[in-house]
């Protein structure tokens, strides 16, 4: 047992999900983390109003993917929360702290494309499925003439898009696909020199309430201090820009090994940004590298710098507020009519 876990003594902890397969399969191993440390836990699967509805993210709002998991949270419902990160808005809620940002999955995007083809080598006119404003946008920035498809739906039901021959791809993140234990079906794992992920993609928000102090001692033990330092860089970059998580905005952070002068090795964070038009006619990118204990500074001086070139008229893409984020639990084995729209 971690010493930190003693002072939870008989206290079952109850780690809050939604609860679509991958959902469930991230919380869960978030779940085995903390009884690893010794801790008594269970899983509850949160219903939210997105779950419930199949209109398009942007007419009900990707808060509503989070919102009904904080407010059980708050209402002591549950005791943990794990967010896909990049579903997360970016204001800060002093209700409730990221106890930990566990080791990051693959962040880039996936192709998924009939007869193994990548993206260059779909022919005009193929039809290609996302409703991701930046994917939408940097899709058509290639140029390759593509006919971009809306598309909501669990990772199963996009992937059945390709398969059943009603799309000729579709673009989802890798890091979902990862841990489902797919990756037999991607056919291209798009490199962020050519498209930028979305903020956070590829990482978990391990969240608890503000003032729960020991359960959030033992939360800090499953951080990975790398994971945290990229995520926040861009999301200070989403945040410095004013842009909410379904605007056309790509970021990627890494920490890298450089060398100084004297031949010595130490680690800096790279932060790679975009922002795009909708309709691919213009994408603006900026980087920059500094000290990983500066990402919340270095995310917004890229972002200052995305400014500068003109990134506020191309960031515009509102996001509208859920009016229910009334939440209802069960135990795992729910299941859910979509996932985020950045999935």
């Amino acid at each position: 047992m971690i010493a930190n876990a003693a002072a939870l003594g008989d206290r079952v902890v109850r780690v809050g999900t939604r609860g679509s397969l991958l959902a469930t399969t991230q919380a869960e191993t978030v779940r085995a983390a903390i009884t690893a440390a010794g801790v008594r836990t269970e899983l509850v699967v949160v219903t939210t109003a997105g779950d419930k509805s199949a209109a398009p993210v942007q007419e009900i709002g990707v808060g509503v993917f989070t919102a009904a998991l904080r407010e059980a949270l708050a209402d002591k419902t549950i005791d943990v929360a794990v967010h896909s990160y990049k579903d997360l808005p970016t204001a800060e809620d002093e209700r409730f702290t990221i106890g930990a940002i566990p080791q990051r999955e693959d962040a880039r995007d996936a192709l998924v494309a009939r007869d193994g083809l990548v993206l260059g080598e779909l022919p005009a006119g193929s039809t290609v499925g996302t409703s991701a404003p930046r994917r939408i946008a940097q899709l058509r920035a290639l140029g390759l003439g593509l006919d971009v498809q809306p598309l909501r739906g669990n990772l199963d039901t996009r992937i059945g898009k390709v398969t059943k021959g009603e799309l000729d791809a579709v673009v989802v993140a890798r890091a979902g696909l990862a841990r489902i234990d797919r990756l037999d079906v991607v056919t291209e794992a798009l490199e962020p020199v050519q498209f930028l992920p979305a903020p956070a993609q590829g990482a978990l928000a391990v969240e608890c309430r503000s003032d729960d102090h020991d359960l959030a001692s033992v939360l800090a033990t499953l951080d990975d201090p790398a994971a945290r330092a990229s995520v926040t860089a861009e999301r200070a970059l989403l945040a410095e820009l004013e842009a909410g998580c379904t605007a056309p905005v790509g970021a990627i952070a890494e920490v890298v090994e450089s060398i100084d002068e004297d031949g010595r090795v130490f680690e800096e964070l790279s932060l790679r940004g975009c922002a795009a038009a909708v309709d691919g006619s213009d994408v603006i990118r900026a980087s920059a590298v500094g000290p990983v204990d500066d990402a919340d500074g270095i995310g917004r001086r890229v972002a200052r710098e995305l400014l500068d070139l003109g990134a506020r008229d191309l960031v515009a893409v509102t996001e509208p507020s859920s009016s229910s984020t009334a939440a209802s639990t069960q135990r795992p084995g729910g299941t859910e009519k979509g996932e985020s729209i950045d999935a």
